[in-house]
């Protein structure tokens, strides 16, 4: 029998959300009851991320957006303190430090890791930093001992940006379990997913009661009628329909960790020895202990081909592959641009951000998908070499 070439297979997304029966037929049962907004689904996933989280209180929102950006307000961060992150990550993650009123300080990023470079940190200090935004890209968390002895030495909050490392871990334990304020996204492309929405790990319940109130518009209930307002918040509230989402993903959790951990092993071996790997295409640390795997990104030696990333994007395409890009370097944008950023200041970022590739990785995925993927990029880098 002939085998069918790659292009008439079926189109393999760079990433699909995996939603099982049971799950989907409890968002019909909470649309029947009535109460489809913030009510009883939410405080039952709230209470199940609090017990992955080491029993630590859990607020969640509609977005990991919100979720920093509560955090930093949280964390006392406000107009004329400076906070320090990484290039290399989604614009929200800067965009929250300016959105309070705060200047973002970036620090380059470790080629190897792609993680901000913590060796790089302190230099960046001044007396007017008051917090760390360290990144966990593709849910591979920084050192995160180094981490916290610098926010200590400097008396510095940390507010890990996390959205990408549900599942992950330091040492053995879960990201989320210790720390300071963490953030996690459950946007439809993370491992877990509500839809749209984010989570909040907090240290203590006067924490968490102001999570509460930025979270909807700084209220405060009493009884039956009583209610004040003592802080400005905003309306970043969870729906019941996508709690019900993420409380039926919550079970999952580790057989997705598993799962996702078994195909990027089959990437290394598809890559090994092939045409990718001897021009110089980058693949990520291997690190299977700590890392949970949300995205397997490759890096192209642009130099090296005769071909742009998009024409390269769009050769997978034409084989019936989605690929993605995560992320180009911030600074470089427009907005950040204005504020005095240009080419050249963080090299490692900026090359990243221009090379890098997102490829497919989500449960759904066999180890056949994966070496068609591999089989594209060594045929494409073969193709194109110069």
């Amino acid at each position: 029998m002939t085998q069918p070439t790659d292009s008439s297979l079926p189109f393999l997304p760079f990433v699909r959300p995996e939603i099982d029966e049971a799950t989907i037929a409890g968002v019909a049962d909470v649309l029947r009851s009535g109460w489809i907004t913030t009510g009883p689904q939410n405080a039952a996933f709230e209470a199940a991320l609090s017990e992955f989280c080491g029993g630590r209180p859990v607020r969640t929102f509609n977005s990991g957006t919100a979720t920093l950006e509560i955090g930093l307000r949280i964390a006392g961060v406000g107009p004329g303190d400076e906070v320090i992150t990484t290039p290399a990550s989604w614009v929200a993650t800067s965009n929250v430090i300016l959105e309070v009123g705060a200047t973002p300080v970036f620090v380059d990023i470790d080629p190897r890791t792609r993680n901000i470079d913590l060796e790089r940190i302190e230099a960046a200090v001044t007396p007017r930093t008051k917090a760390l935004i360290p990144v966990y890209l593709a849910g591979l968390p920084v050192d995160m001992d180094r981490l916290y002895e610098i926010a200590r030495r400097h008396k510095l909050r940390v507010i890990e940006d996390a959205a990408q490392a549900l599942g992950s871990t330091w040492h053995g334990e879960r990201i989320g379990k210790l720390g300071d304020i963490v953030s996690f996204s459950f946007h439809p492309n993370k491992n877990l997913t509500s839809i749209e929405g984010g989570a909040l790990v907090l240290n203590n319940e006067d924490e968490a009661v102001l999570a509460q109130k930025y979270r909807l518009q700084g209220i405060t209930r009493s009884g039956l009628d009583g209610m004040d307002c003592d802080v400005l918040g905003g309306k970043y509230n969870l729906t019941d329909v996508a709690a019900r989402v993420g409380l039926g993903q919550m079970p999952h959790l580790a057989r997705f960790t598993a799962l996702r951990k078994a195909l990027a092993r089959a990437y290394f071996a598809g890559f090994e020895g092939g045409a990718a790997v001897r021009l110089g295409v980058g693949l990520p640390v291997a690190d299977f202990e700590n890392s949970n795997w949300h995205m397997f990104q490759i890096t192209l030696p642009l130099e090296r081909l005769s071909i742009s990333r998009g024409e390269f994007m769009e050769q997978l395409k034409a084989r019936g592959i989605g690929s993605g890009v995560h992320y180009p370097a911030i600074h470089l944008f427009t907005l950040y641009r204005a504020r005095g950023f240009k080419e050249g200041m963080f090299p490692h970022a900026e090359r990243f951000g221009a090379s890098t590739v997102t490829l497919p990785l989500f449960t759904q995925m066999t180890a056949d998908d994966v070496a068609r993927v591999c089989r594209a990029v060594n045929e494409i880098c073969e193709a194109c070499a110069k």
